[in-house]
């Protein structure tokens, strides 16, 4: 049961969207409507040493990265090999062996050495520091925050799926005012609109508060708290009793439609990550009875901060990723909705092409990232792996720290456009899409 205090928490997260919204019934009967289109992210915290995700196997590329990755480098035995449709050789991570599944049954695609960028970079105009570059570089908490504001300048107050969502408020997309940002992991910033708050819950907590019951004690005090929360005079207090109030009415309403669901075929794996995804299916299953038209969904799997032993680190948590991802699509598909659904991954950043001494790696910069859906033109690489040298053109200096060729920017567009938001309003999302020659990578239909 989430406690009041818990429930208040929730509640402050949610601000800004809950005072927009006097949130009534469930609509009756209500349908699925056929443009349904929700966006899911996978945060991947700690910075996920992508170079070990997906490995270009042409003899040139893998002998580069054997030679230079030393102590880091795969196998070919610990390397699931994949062809691309355009014929080139892949590998990935032996790990993640329904995600190269996924990518040759072209319903997952890789978007190569995508990072937080102002405008386009080179090496010569990064080391002579003729271009602006983003703000504290190779710091966890600035560029978890670059990835979750597409701001790389400087700190914003708001996410660019938050002000996607405040889009698909002001249009009217969704019919009821119920929150398009869900985060099953947390209060995050990636979320948070100009006009809008994310709603946040802990996968398979009861929505409802505790600490009451049918006696007529309880009822006296939950009409205490009730007359509480009708209290005027001071703005302050007003704003906080509208926000628990909204969030007391959202969270009656998520309950009520969850109620209406049935208990899904598709078997998630026993993780964190698993339970997250499983949730976000369940509430994808019940959008028609909250009036959703436009969602977008947040989920974490942490511990990728592999200064040390992250062979085995991976070992550990590709395993929980990759059958998760995989069997949220599988019921995607069990829901009929897979082509309405879209997944991505999102880090921190990569990490150096050369090892530690304690055989991990350091923080770096650009990263391989996958999306995954029915929507999704898979069995491609999107983008442009950098060239495997140290001190070479991609490389900020001597270690292969990789300068994106992919903005955040591009890859969030692309996925916004996808999810309904016009070229015309992009610019408002994603405020330095104007500083790149393309908007849309073209990994979705």
């Amino acid at each position: 049961m989430v406690s009041r205090r818990g429930f208040i928490r929730i509640g402050t997260a949610t601000v800004g969207s809950l005072a927009l919204r006097p949130f009534g019934m469930l609509p009756a009967l209500a349908q699925s409507g056929p443009d349904y289109r929700a966006l899911v992210c996978v945060f991947l915290l700690g910075g996920n040493d992508s170079n070990n995700t997906v490995i270009p196997m042409d003899d040139a590329s893998y002998s580069a990265y054997q030679s230079i990755r030393g102590s880091l480098a795969l196998t070919t035995s610990e390397i699931t090999p994949v062809t691309s449709v355009s014929g080139a050789p892949y590998g990935f991570h032996s790990k993640l062996a329904e995600v190269a599944s996924l990518f040759s049954s072209k319903e997952l695609a890789v978007v190569a050495n995508t990072g937080a960028l102002v405008q386009p970079l080179t090496r010569a105009q990064y080391q002579n520091q003729q271009a602006p570059v983003p703000l504290n570089l190779f710091s966890h908490s600035d560029q978890q925050l670059a990835w979750q504001t597409s701001i790389a300048q400087g700190h914003s107050a708001t996410g660019w799926a938050g002000r996607a969502a405040d889009y698909v408020a002001s249009q009217n997309m969704n019919s009821s005012g119920f929150p398009a940002f869900f985060s099953v992991a947390g209060n995050t910033i990636e979320g948070a609109g100009v006009s809008t708050q994310p709603v946040a819950l802990a996968p398979g907590q009861s929505l409802q508060l505790s600490g009451f019951n049918s006696s007529a004690a309880s009822q006296a005090r939950l009409s205490a708290v009730d007359s509480l929360l009708t209290e005027t005079g001071v703005s302050l207090v007003q704003a906080a009793n509208n926000t628990l109030s909204h969030s007391m009415s959202d969270a009656s309403a998520l309950a009520s439609a969850l109620a209406k669901g049935t208990t899904l075929n598709t078997i998630f794996p026993s993780t964190a990550i698993g339970a997250q995804l499983k949730q976000v299916a369940q509430i994808i299953q019940v959008q028609s009875y909250l009036g959703m038209r436009r969602q977008i969904f947040f989920c974490t799997l942490g511990g990728f901060d592999t200064h040390a032993t992250e062979l085995s680190t991976h070992n550990n948590l590709y395993p929980q990723l990759s059958p998760a991802l995989s069997a949220f699509y599988d019921a995607t598909q069990e829901l009929g909705m897979a082509q309405n659904v879209t997944t991505f991954t999102e880090s921190d950043f990569s990490r150096t092409f050369q090892q530690t001494t304690a055989d991990g790696s350091d923080h770096a910069w650009g990263s391989h990232h996958l999306v995954l859906g029915g929507a999704v033109q898979g069995g491609q690489i999107y983008g442009k792996f950098p060239t495997f040298e140290l001190g070479g053109p991609d490389d900020t200096d001597t270690r292969g720290r990789w300068i994106p060729s992919t903005s955040i920017d591009q890859y969030g567009a692309t996925l916004c456009s996808w999810f309904g938001i016009p070229s015309s309003a992009l610019a408002t999302v994603f405020p330095n899409l104007a500083n790149f020659p393309t908007a849309n990578l073209g990994f979705l239909g």
